[in-house]
């Protein structure tokens, strides 16, 4: 490997631009991402300088690959800086390090037992590497430009479907939970200028008698973590996140417990309020609480992610920043004084077994598509393995392939991924 890249270790530049190390969108400028991360704030000049294409070994380099960088700036001095050889085109080690071949050989060169381990440069860089003939590398990397241009148009254009078939789900059960069943009921005015009518045999209450909040924290931290996923609730963070936190990082999280509801206050506006299925540990910032009264716990979860609560909540919340940026909380005075309209438990019960029926099919959709998204991705990574490992000769095919590729998204088809977690997900470049 030392005879393909050179290692770069120039600093004193620090008017350029912050970069960030991310797993799914390669070394991009901080600005341009989206998840939060720590932020240097000081000595600027000691940070390294990085040049588009260079490749970067980051502190989640062992579980990921090496990042390719899409444009220049300034990043940790934690990372190894590796710029390209003349022998060593981009278009193939771009793919090469983030095939799943060369991630599960990185588990030789790591160092360390810690979170955030470290992969030995000195080690790796006496590693024997591919080295494609440089028409063959070309030809690679324009294959897998044009095959995943397709991919990630398709997996866009399902992507699509899924988001409007959400918007259909929503309108049906925004319709059920606010006003029942029968399109032809009375309605009468609430009384409430926000609430609008309701119907007839429908009562306003308050919401804080019908939630009461618990906050029982873990002593030991050994409870599994549950992670809140928009549109799947609360599911277990090890299921869905590479690196579950050691039990010691836990202690003083709420334990949630099945039919409690988990409120994350500063997306309260954005329907992330979710009864749990699970019992678990949530992040000490959220909001636990029992259901009390009559009320159906799936009804309420319906009724509290519905698009006129959902505008309530934005416009009860506090703090800093407007709508929903900067740090703005729904607390628990304001939430309890909200009112909701409430059929009888009778009439909620009956609600959400008409929902199930009318919801079936569009769920049946939803889940066929996110499986046919994840068959393409999993057919995007055997492809890129078979590839660059030379396992699929593609030399005769990009010969053939026409003149102007499909343009792809330099951050990737993951960037995509919106809201899918608010909480979990851990800075990619933390330790810095």
């Amino acid at each position: 490997m030392k005879f393909l890249f050179r290692e770069r270790a120039e600093k004193g530049f620090p008017d350029e631009p912050l970069l960030a190390a991310t797993q799914t969108k390669g070394v991009v400028r901080k600005e341009d991402y989206g998840t939060r991360t720590v932020t240097a704030t000081k000595d600027f000049h000691l940070l390294k300088l990085v040049e588009t294409g260079d490749f970067v070994i980051s502190l989640r380099s062992f579980e990921g690959g090496i990042e390719v960088a899409h444009c220049r700036g300034i990043i940790s001095p934690a990372y190894t800086i590796l710029t390209p050889k003349p022998e060593a085109t981009q278009g193939y080690f771009s793919r090469f390090f983030k095939s799943s071949a060369f991630i599960s050989s990185l588990t030789l060169f790591v160092t360390g037992i810690r979170e955030g381990q470290n992969i030995d440069y000195e080690r790796l860089s006496r590693a024997y590497m591919p080295l494609p003939p440089a028409e063959e590398q070309i030809a690679i990397g324009r294959f897998l430009d044009w095959a995943n241009g397709r991919l990630d148009r398709a997996i866009h254009a399902k992507r699509k479907v899924i988001a409007l078939l959400n918007e259909q789900k929503q309108a049906i059960i925004h319709r059920a939970v606010t006003r029942g069943l029968d399109p032809n009921v009375l309605m009468k005015d609430s009384g409430i200028p926000w609430l609008g009518e309701i119907p007839a045999h429908w009562e306003p209450i308050r919401i804080k008698y019908l939630l009461r909040e618990i906050d029982e924290r873990s002593e030991t931290g050994l409870e599994p973590l549950l992670s809140m996923r928009m549109h799947h609730g609360l599911v277990l963070f090890a299921e869905h996140f590479n690196r579950p936190p050691q039990a010691a990082t836990l202690v003083g999280f709420k334990k949630v417990r099945p039919g409690q509801f988990v409120i994350n206050r500063m997306q309260a506006g954005n329907g992330v309020i979710f009864a749990s299925e699970l019992d678990g540990l949530v992040s000490p910032d959220y909001a636990v609480f029992d259901p009390i009264g009559d009320a159906n716990v799936d009804f309420l979860g319906e009724l509290f992610r519905s698009r006129t609560l959902r505008v309530k909540f934005r416009s009860e919340s506090k703090g800093l920043g407007t709508g929903t940026s900067g740090f703005m909380r729904l607390y628990n005075d304001r939430l309890g004084a909200i009112h909701v309209a409430l059929p009888s438990s009778e009439e909620q019960k009956a609600i959400m077994t008409g929902l199930a029926k009318e919801l079936s099919g569009v769920n049946t959709a939803i889940s066929r598509l996110e499986r046919e998204i994840e068959l393409l991705r999993e057919y995007r990574t055997r492809l890129i393995a078979d590839v660059v490992t030379g396992k699929l000769d593609v030399r005769d095919v990009a010969m053939r392939l026409p003149e102007e590729t499909p343009e792809t998204d330099t951050l990737g088809e993951s960037a995509a991924e919106e809201g899918e977690s608010d909480f979990g997900e851990e800075p990619e470049d933390a330790e810095a």
